[in-house]
């Protein structure tokens, strides 16, 4: 009887436990619904890649914000490819303009199996993650990478939206020579790929302008003494001195020429071109000292949309657009107008659109590309710095 009493038991507590069970996955049903409604498929990831921490974050965080406000106007507007409306996610990762840390994070873009990448700002960084991308089929364009060894490596991922140091260094060069009356010049470079190669163009266009470069020395991208290399400099009393390098390290140069009492002009291509130079270099900036070219520009009618853009992002972000952020808005734009026009994003399908870009208009002007990935007719806008502001000369192409 005992026995039977306890199957009896044992039966009524397993069927309980199956009703249990079954309320239990009626009430788990209803939670799992919100997933179904947002299928993966619908994103689009789209990585950005700059230096958000280091010496140069001011420069990075302004091109990743260029990205953000892209994906957000994107995103408002509703962009349909293949006949459905698709979100784009930014994956916006921090290279730290370290070229280990830069294809680490390459790596992390290219497992996540993002559309296309931003980037990388620096030509250090830029040039060595550009072969992951290129291997995994992954569309990169450059907003800022100058150093002409980019495009030159026969990928058929790379482009470029700006001119390279072969048009950079080569104009400063010459205009260090025939408008600044330049005849001895000093070239510093920081030893990075970017800033040793517009070192590099600058004086062989000097020299081929019949300028003369009377020494050439080098520091790091993270050095912030230069006494030694200067009083050297000081020695040859040169009329220009080039800086190939960053802002960071240019404005302590600066400071240093002054307290040793070296007056020459101060120039740098478009890694010194920026409002930051302004407030490191400080009072020992004098107007019409320092000139620097963007490797980009815009004129005519172009200058109003840059103008509104540079507004909408001021009231977005609180804060001045530093050199590159317009190329980089530009830049995702035109890789999400290529997925539109192919009805796809999978690179392999919009890659060749991408390559066949005609006169994308952009606010940082016509954007078509050659056969390397380079810019066609890209300009060049050189400044300098008056009152303590940078001022345009001139937009040459």
């Amino acid at each position: 009887m005992q026995f039977k009493v306890k199957s009896a038991l044992t039966v009524l507590a397993a069927a309980a436990l199956l009703v249990a069970c079954g309320k239990k996955e009626e009430a788990a049903a209803p939670a799992a619904a919100p997933v179904a409604a947002a299928p993966a498929a619908n994103v689009v990831k789209i990585g950005h890649v700059g230096p958000t921490s280091g010496a140069i974050a001011h420069l990075g965080k302004d091109n990743e914000n260029g990205a953000r406000m892209a994906i957000e106007e994107l995103n408002a507007e509703g962009v349909m490819i293949d006949g459905k409306k698709v979100t784009f996610e930014l994956m916006a990762e921090d290279d730290a303009a370290d070229p280990k840390q830069g294809t680490a994070v390459a790596q992390k873009l290219v497992d996540a199996k993002v559309a296309g990448v931003i980037g990388h700002l620096n030509s250090g960084t830029t040039i060595p993650a550009s072969s992951l991308y290129s291997a995994a089929g992954i569309p990169q364009i450059s907003p800022s990478a100058t150093n002409p060894k980019y495009t030159r490596q026969g990928f058929k991922t790379t482009f470029r939206v700006v001119a390279d140091d072969t048009q950079l260094g080569g104009t400063l060069g010459k205009y260090a020579v025939g408008t600044l009356k330049g005849k001895s010049i000093a070239v510093i470079d920081d030893r990075t790929a970017y800033g040793q190669g517009v070192a590099e163009e600058f004086a062989k266009a000097v020299e081929a302008a019949g300028g003369k470069v009377v020494a050439k020395e080098f520091t790091t991208d993270k050095a912030t003494d230069f006494n030694s290399i200067l009083t050297t400099i000081k020695g040859k009393k040169p009329d220009v001195v080039f800086f190939g390098g960053m802002d960071a390290v240019a404005g302590p140069m600066l400071k240093q020429m002054k307290s040793l009492g070296i007056k020459a002009k101060f120039m740098g291509g478009d890694g010194i071109c920026s409002s930051e130079l302004v407030k490191l270099g400080g009072d020992a900036i004098a107007d019409d000292q320092v000139f620097c070219a963007e490797a980009g520009g815009v004129e005519g009618e172009g200058k109003a949309g840059m103008e509104e853009f540079k507004t909408k992002f001021k009231a977005k972000f609180g804060t001045e657009v530093q050199v590159y952020a317009p190329y980089v808005y530009d830049s995702l734009k035109l890789m999400v107008a290529a997925m539109v026009k192919a009805n796809s994003s999978d690179p392999v399908k919009y890659l060749p659109v991408l390559a066949a870009t005609a006169d994308y208009k952009g606010v940082t002007g016509p954007i078509s590309f050659d056969e390397k990935g380079d810019i066609k007719n890209g300009a060049l806008t050189l400044k300098t710095v008056r009152g303590g502001k940078l001022e345009t000369l001139a937009v040459i192409r």
